[in-house]
């Protein structure tokens, strides 16, 4: 097995590609060792001094670290637990686990919202899922939109410009009633 890895917007996340499908549909994201009970690879990754994020994509790892932490310490022990994970053919979650839990993709009442949530699964999710990243709708409230940022794009130090120059602007475009998009924590 060759896992490459790519830089992302965010210095302080790497991508991590197995060359197979990581998750066939969806995303799953981890954000502390409690969280990551549900994942074995997640788990065993949150064992390394300075993991601070695991996120699957569809066919990416994005494993984010602590600031005073090199990614030359940590690189080669990601990239053996991944490869270690694939290679004894562990499953990605837990028995009794979906990474759908919790999340509906029922359509919502109002119309502004799903013209927004299907502008961003078409549009935005792609793009940056190319950088190791996704980008959530959490509501949309008197013209404002509110997304949750995942993965590398999470604290990454452009994605105030991609929410405000790149998403906003789009979605204004297409849907004359938003006004304004927001971060969510």
């Amino acid at each position: 097995m060759f896992i490459q890895t790519e830089e992302t917007p965010n210095p302080s996340t790497l991508k991590f590609l197995p060359g197979l499908t990581v998750m066939s549909r969806g995303t799953a994201e981890f954000s502390s060792e409690e969280e990551a009970f549900a994942s074995p690879l997640a788990e065993k990754l949150f064992t390394l001094t300075g993991v601070t994020n695991v996120f699957y994509g569809q066919d990416f790892i994005s494993v984010s670290k602590a600031a005073n932490i090199d990614w030359h310490q940590l690189k080669t022990p990601v990239m053996a637990h991944i490869m270690d994970h694939y290679t004894m053919g562990a499953p990605l979650f837990k028995d009794g686990f979906s990474p759908m839990d919790g999340k509906s993709k029922a359509p919502l009442d109002d119309e502004i919202s799903n013209q927004i949530i299907e502008l961003l699964e078409t549009r935005v999710q792609p793009a940056v899922a190319r950088d190791g990243g996704d980008i959530e709708f959490y509501d949309y409230v008197d013209g404002i939109v509110y997304l949750k940022m995942r993965g590398a794009c999470a604290g990454c130090p452009s994605s105030q410009v991609t929410l405000k120059m790149g998403i906003e602007n789009m979605l204004k475009h297409f849907i004359p009633e938003v006004k304004e998009v927001r971060p969510v924590s």
